[in-house]
């Protein structure tokens, strides 16, 4: 039974220091997406665009 003990508290222990972890490397900026903002641009055109076709259709149906 007291392994239990020792196991639960050595989880705990490891949970906490990978919890640690990810708030630093968060307050770090490592997960910052740098890339999508810069690229976002060239995909925009290609959405208006299939949004007035189906526009286009259902005024023609």
């Amino acid at each position: 039974m007291s392994v239990i003990y020792i196991l639960l508290a050595v989880s705990i222990v490891v949970a906490i220091c990978f919890f640690i972890a990810f708030i630093i490397a968060v307050k770090k900026g490592q997960f910052d997406d740098s890339y999508t903002p810069s690229v976002r641009m060239l995909f925009e055109d290609e959405l208006i665009k299939n949004k007035t076709e189906k526009t286009i259709l259902t005024k023609k149906d």
